[in-house]
């Protein structure tokens, strides 16, 4: 019993460890629906001003209060009409620009939620006659809030573990039958208020969660209004309503025991199980993209074979820990029945969990090449550990099966020519060496259990595979981001006023014919004319260069309209800038080339 609670607390420890180090530590989520194309498209100079901008996506996207913002080179807002979607188009987002825009490079700021529920953002920049130095740079009041996400993303996988600790034992009891379940009672009342107080919390956190706000706004009457007004914010509530049904008929189960039909009460089991599992279901992966009602099927049937499986292994060690020293008080039927269980479970996870991957992968490749890729990659082999684990327990349950139960053993058999002898009265047999082993190997399992239930909280928060090649193929960088690489140098040439910083733009930073464009602020901040710029590029390791690309000024700032960077890699970036007759400098910086 002393090894058994050991085990519990590393369990437990190694829970909470998980839980902090992959939730409250990492970086804002990468969202779902990726921008697929722009109008006008990142980086372009246009003649006359545009009309509105448009935002095209991979997926239909819902709108936040000033989703789309617009600021002029000066970093003022520039007042535009309301965003909305177009016409019959959900996954498209516009919004109107005023007749008439100045000279200059503007930035347009965005941030929607994508149809299975996650925030999306990102900027890009367009310009109107031609390219200027603009002040804006990160939005802070728009960026993530890392304490509002890791929290938010905290009461994501309390709710997992919590459903799978409320379903698993009850499809234990009521399938696998074990004798006097009284001592399940308690863990299944315990996840029954986690996942209750869980889900309370994912409601709070859902407005400030999208609008990358502080914790603190959580309470603000227009946040909770709004939630309650979107999709998410429905299926909370409704997973609210059903804990409380579910709550509700449990009490009157247990009050009317007798007087209502098994048969009743299982069916009423399984149909608020079923909806339940589609309060997650409805708001995930599943909900976008295609074959969702296929993939709605899936996920319900891969999320409740997760709990029969892991908070069914919960409620059979609870059960063997109860039933030691004396291992036969428990019936072989029970531990076959939850063989068969998890059979069938490992067998649903498999088969939905192999469709998951592929619709959301979307090719081979995508494994290595994508972040989805590579925690789907630790999912499948921690799976594997698992499903060793399950095999070695499945062996032990076999064999704790085929020992004779308390009454089979205590049975004396009756003496020849005379009554049969009363049994022992006081028996101590010694705990079974199977049962052992047993409880070992369930342990074992749900530690690597915890460890699959933590990675498919990341992947429900990970940009899917194929959502990633649909934006990398329309040319759109995945984040909405703006694809070009800036790079800002300060320089000095040691007289009074001859310091500032060059910004250079190399659009659009990959291998290939690029554009050049570098302004020049004095020491004021403001833009400075000089009467030379010259910028080199040079890759050490493969002993090319120096590469000049010729910039030119175009009156305000330097630009080169194609340069050519033959392969990929850290490039050395040197920039020549020449303040008066005598006075020159010369910097450098590493820049990084993709293909």
């Amino acid at each position: 019993m002393r090894d058994e609670h050991r085990w519990l607390r590393r369990l437990t420890v190694l829970g909470a460890g998980l839980l902090l180090l992959l939730l409250g530590t990492t970086a804002p989520a990468s969202a779902h629906a990726a921008l697929r194309q722009t109008d006008p498209a990142d980086g372009t100079v246009l003649r006359t001003a545009p009309r509105q901008v448009t935002l095209t996506f991979t997926e239909s996207v819902g709108l936040l209060t000033d989703s789309l913002r617009v600021y002029d080179p000066q970093n003022r807002r520039v007042r535009t009409g309301e965003a909305d979607h177009a016409a019959g188009r959900s996954d498209t987002v516009r919004v109107r620009l005023p007749a008439k825009l100045g000279t200059g490079t503007y930035t347009v700021a965005w941030r929607v939620v994508s149809a299975d529920s996650h925030p999306v953002s990102g900027a890009l920049t367009f310009s109107v006659g031609k390219r200027t130095a603009t002040a804006t740079s990160v939005l802070p009041d728009r960026a993530e809030n890392r304490a509002t996400t890791s929290l938010y993303n905290i009461a994501r996988y309390l709710a997992y573990l919590a459903v799978a600790l409320l379903l698993g034992p009850a499809a234990f009891v009521a399938y696998c039958r074990p004798p006097r379940p009284a001592h399940l009672r308690t863990p299944v009342v315990a996840a029954w208020g986690t996942l209750f107080a869980s889900t309370i919390a994912l409601f709070l956190l859902r407005a400030p969660y999208e609008e990358g706000t502080a914790p603190t706004t959580a309470f603000a009457l227009s946040s909770l209004s709004r939630t309650t007004t979107t999709r998410p914010g429905e299926l909370l509530l409704t997973r609210l309503a059903l804990l409380l049904l579910a709550g509700a008929c449990a009490l009157a189960v247990r009050r009317w025991r007798r007087g209502i039909p098994r048969r009743a009460a299982l069916a009423t089991a399984a149909v608020l199980s079923v909806a339940l599992a589609l309060t997650w279901a409805a708001s995930e992966h599943a909900s976008a993209g295609l074959q969702v009602p296929v993939a709605i099927t899936s996920a319900t049937l891969h999320l409740l074979a997760m709990a029969a499986w892991l908070g069914g292994l919960t409620a059979l060690l609870l059960t063997l820990r109860r039933t030691a020293p004396v291992p036969a008080a428990l019936p072989a039927r029970t531990v076959t029945r939850f063989s068969r269980l998890a059979f069938a479970s490992v067998t649903v996870l498999v088969v939905t969990g192999v469709y998951q991957s592929w619709r959301g992968l979307g090719s081979w490749q995508a494994l290595s090449d994508t972040t989805y890729g590579r925690i789907l990659l630790a999912k499948l082999a921690a799976v594997t550990l698992l499903l060793a684990a399950a095999s070695r327990s499945r062996r032990w349950t076999t064999r704790l099966a085929s020992l004779p139960t308390a009454r089979e053993r205590d049975r004396v058999p009756e003496p020849a020519g005379g009554p049969p002898l009363p049994p022992d009265p006081a028996p101590s047999p010694a705990p079974s060496p199977d049962a052992h082993h047993l409880r070992r190997w369930v342990l074992a399992e749900m530690g690597v259990g915890i460890v699959v239930l933590v990675l498919t909280t990341l992947l429900t928060s990970t940009l899917p595979g194929r959502a990633a090649a649909e934006a990398a193929d329309s040319g759109t960088a995945t984040t909405g981001i703006q694809a070009a690489s800036v790079t800002t140098i300060p320089f000095d040439v040691g007289t009074p006023g001859g310091h500032g910083k060059v910004q250079i733009t190399l659009d659009a930073g990959r291998v290939g014919t690029n554009s050049v464009q570098a302004v020049v602020y004095g020491p004021d901040g403001g833009l400075s004319a000089v009467p030379e710029l010259r910028i080199t590029f040079t890759l050490p390791a493969q002993r090319i260069g120096p590469l000049d690309t010729r910039v030119t000024d175009r009156g305000g700032y330097w630009a080169a309209d194609a340069f050519n960077v033959p392969i990929p890699g850290t490039w050395t970036m040197k920039v020549t800038v020449r303040v008066s007759e005598v006075d020159q400098v010369t910097v450098a910086k590493t820049v990084r080339v993709v293909r």
